[in-house]
């Protein structure tokens, strides 16, 4: 097979497996692992020369652990000193221990005991990560305690990636062998970051008076790559080169820049990695090891729960969080099979079982993080306490509120949009999940505390049953959706207004109940159109008359406006613009017992904007309305289209 045959096959099969996987939410890893298991030589056998993949994807794993270099921040390290290298430190070091002895006790010998021990201490950055973000767990106490364990695991896998191919030595040269290597790790390291440092900056700050983005990329790939060369060189691994390459970038200010340049090259070649992994998997051994492979499982879940979660508690977590970073952390993850890939002599049985257990226990991962809340309450008493005081202290917040507004969020938007609340003398309660953000504005006089706006629970807390509207002000769609979906079933009268990334999920979000969707990317136009316009030379009242008009296009809260004595002083434009008037259908009016569609306004160039009925306001209704006695008619239209409508609904 020619190279160009390779990479077509390659990329065809893993885009195709990607997709397929991405939209049943599984990580891209296990597709790039399916493919390589499929169109290897256990299966398809489409891969007749996989030397030449195998040393791509070596590169995979350079840009990698370039990566987590680019990550590595002194100032970090030291703010999370407590976690990482207390419960992360001790997390690795004791799962090492007790799965290197479980596996000695089947045969194996210590030293394969201790690599395997590596491999399945590690569990998912990209995995657990995403999952935190999705559900904004992020700066939540389990959530921080979980960042810093990770945080030491891709620390620890530099180490490892040095180990781990010394221990196929024998015993008594072992020990000379790991001095050896760490003599030279500690050497090469310190030249480079000796010099390293003083050099780094001066010469991408040479490179990047060029401005030139093609240059730029060829600088950081010669550095990455040089600097990989030199640790092989010394006898050392390429990955730890290209690990101490990042670190002595991420000190620079080009640091987000290339990080953005390199992410290309890492994806692909990741990818490439995962999937000549994927090509050792064999599925007819494995039909006779199943019950090995289930033991395995199980072992790995059991034993990284219950390191994880004593060690946490033991370091001072409650109960409920000990439980959730033991659930979060209990699979194996993507640095496992870097590190498998490294383990030499490795019998054939043992790497097929290693390989599909922390392929399935990453395949578990999400099922056991969605079920983890309901694990916690089930076998934790006290959490039912905490989350009844933290109801009582959101209530306690709302109580002394009526047709208050409830924020959902309260960031950057969530802020601006209380100042315009407090200047209007509007009440409002704010929910937020960072216990910083939330501390500092409570003692900052904000009426904000700590709750998930997504849980029925806190919104009733918050006074739903008072407010006069709900804000989303947060630019998530999964958790606007669950707003609107319990604003729904408890009070379906109360407007939502929801923002949003853009126009994407506006009809989505509609559907769901939103009375109005706001995209910032609309908006971000808006402003910038605006400036702009004014800048060409554009006269400013012409300019807002456009931003006026679009608004009015978007916005169904914003189309017309109710007229009033003070308008007559307006300009003449405003006569012709849209209007609202509300129309009484008292007892006799001829459009009583008639459908919208039967009465066609739209016939008179004049829609119906809103029905007020029984106190609840329904915008824009369907044509098969059929209009009752006592309802508010809101028309919207020209003046004279207005006039003529009211005709229509009242005069038989």
């Amino acid at each position: 097979m020619s190279a160009l045959s390779l990479v077509l096959l390659l990329l065809g099969a893993s885009v195709l497996a990607v997709v397929i996987f991405r939209r049943f939410n599984l990580p891209p890893v296990l597709g790039y692992l399916f493919v390589g298991s499929v169109i290897g030589p256990h299966a398809l056998n489409l891969m007749s020369e996989m030397h030449r993949a195998e040393y791509l994807a070596e590169f995979g794993v350079v840009f990698l652990m370039f990566s987590i270099g680019l990550e590595f921040s002194l100032p970090k390290l030291y703010a999370m000193k407590r976690i990482v290298f207390g419960l992360g430190l001790l997390q690795v070091v004791v799962s090492m221990a007790l799965i290197a002895g479980l596996v000695m006790l089947f045969g194996v010998s210590w030293q394969l005991g201790i690599a395997l021990g590596g491999v399945f201490a590690m569990s998912s950055t990209a995995v657990i990560t995403k999952l935190l973000a999705e559900r904004m767990q992020l700066d939540s106490a389990h959530g921080r305690e979980i960042m810093g364990v990770l945080l030491f695991q891709d620390l620890a896998v530099v180490p490892l990636l040095v180990i781990i191919p010394s221990l196929t030595q024998p015993p008594e040269k072992l020990a000379v062998l790991l001095g050896i290597a760490l003599l030279k790790a500690v050497v090469v390291l310190a030249v480079i970051l000796v010099f390293g440092q003083r050099l780094m900056r001066k010469w991408f700050h040479f490179v990047a008076r060029a401005k030139s983005s093609e240059v730029f990329v060829l600088n950081v790939l010669l550095i990455t790559l040089s600097l990989a060369t030199l640790t092989e060189l010394a006898g050392l691994s390429l990955a730890l080169g290209a690990f101490v390459a990042g670190m002595l970038i991420s000190e620079t200010e080009y640091k987000l820049q290339v990080e953005e340049d390199i992410k290309p090259f890492r994806d692909v070649l990741m990818g490439l990695f995962f999937v000549t992994i994927g090509v050792k998997l064999d599925l007819h051994i494995l039909v006779g090891l199943w019950w090995q492979v289930l033991l395995a499982v199980v072992a790995l879940l059991v034993i990284k729960s219950l390191v994880v979660g004593l060690l946490s508690w033991r370091l001072g977590a409650s109960p409920g969080n000990a439980i959730r970073s033991a659930l979060w952390l209990c699979a194996g993850g993507e640095f496992g099979f870097v590190l498998l890939g490294e383990v030499m002599r490795l019998p054939r049985e043992i790497q097929q079982v290693a390989l599909t257990t922390l392929v399935l226990s990453m395949l578990i991962a999400p099922f056991i993080v969605q079920y983890s809340e309901r694990i916690v309450v089930r076998f934790v008493a006290s959490e039912w306490l905490m989350r009844s005081m933290q109801l009582t202290r959101i209530a306690a917040q709302s109580m002394g509120s009526e047709k208050h507004a409830i924020l959902c969020g309260f960031g950057r938007n969530g802020q601006y949009l209380a100042r315009f609340l407090g200047q209007e003398d509007i009440n409002y309660v704010a929910l937020d999940l960072d216990p910083d953000r939330v501390r500092e504005a409570s003692a900052g006089g904000e009426n904000v505390v700590y709750g998930d706006a997504g849980r029925k629970e806190a919104l009733m807390a918050a006074g739903l049953m008072r407010a006069s509207v709900v804000i989303v002000t947060i630019s998530d769609t999964a958790l606007a959706e669950k707003i609107l979906h319990h604003v729904q079933e408890l009070r379906h009268d109360l407007p939502v207004i929801v923002r949003t990334a853009d126009e994407r999920d506006m009809d989505r979000l509609t559907r769901a109940g939103a009375a109005e969707v706001v995209p910032e990317a609309l908006e971000a136009s808006l402003m910038l159109a605006s400036h702009a316009l004014v800048l060409v030379g554009v006269p400013i009242n012409r300019v807002l008359k456009r931003i006026r008009q679009t608004r009015s296009q978007r916005y169904s809260l914003l189309r017309g406006f109710y007229r009033g004595i003070t308008d007559r002083d307006h300009d003449e434009e405003d006569e012709h613009q849209p209007r609202m008037h509300s129309v009484l259908l008292a007892a006799g009016a001829a459009a009583i017992g008639r459908t919208l569609d039967d009465l066609d306004l739209d016939s008179l160039n004049c829609e119906v904007s809103a029905i007020r009925r029984r106190g609840i306001r329904a915008l824009e209704p369907a044509p098969e309305t059929r209009l009752e006695e006592g309802d508010v008619v809101v028309v919207l239209g020209l003046p004279e289209a207005v006039t003529a409508a009211e005709e229509r609904l009242l005069q038989k």
